[in-house]
């Protein structure tokens, strides 16, 4: 926290609750402005913020479309938690989880159980592809995925 706060990686603009919107087991989303959303990710499901942020670089490798941007930390309820912008998605269109197996097999994963996916040559599992985490806009599948190494 220290080396954080040293390099200026908090994010100081505060949090507007009434621009919630929702929120999972590890994050909160909030409306930010015409175009995005921000995310307070608590980091549960890391041991390590080094594995988060590698978790980010993943998405945003495999899943440009939505790349997350890193804002800094800051504390929510006692809590240190990461603060990302990404962009805001209107889905069009009910998701195809079909469709979306068919482009995770293309991209050399597997179907493993329910809706998680690993891919063997990159060594990497992508989980919790469900059609609330996978949105599909104008016959394109656009991700906001939760992936774990």
């Amino acid at each position: 926290m220290v080396a954080a706060e040293k390099s200026n990686f908090f994010y100081a603009q505060d949090i507007d609750e009434s621009l919630f919107i929702s929120e999972g087991a590890e994050q909160r989303v909030y409306r930010h402005d015409g175009y995005s959303v921000i995310k307070l990710n608590s980091g549960i499901f890391y041991e390590f913020w080094f594995d988060y942020f590698n978790s980010i670089l993943i998405h945003n490798y495999f899943f440009s479309s939505t790349s997350y941007e890193f804002l800094g930390f800051r504390f929510y309820n006692d809590s240190l938690v990461a603060v990302v912008k990404q962009d805001f998605i209107l889905s069009d269109e009910v998701t195809d989880l079909a469709l979306l197996k068919q482009f995770m097999v293309y991209n050399t994963f597997s179907n493993v159980r329910n809706n998680d996916y690993e891919s063997k040559l990159y060594g990497i599992i992508l989980e919790d592809l469900h059609d609330e985490n996978v949105l599909f806009k104008m016959g394109y599948s656009t991700s906001l995925i939760q992936c774990s190494i």
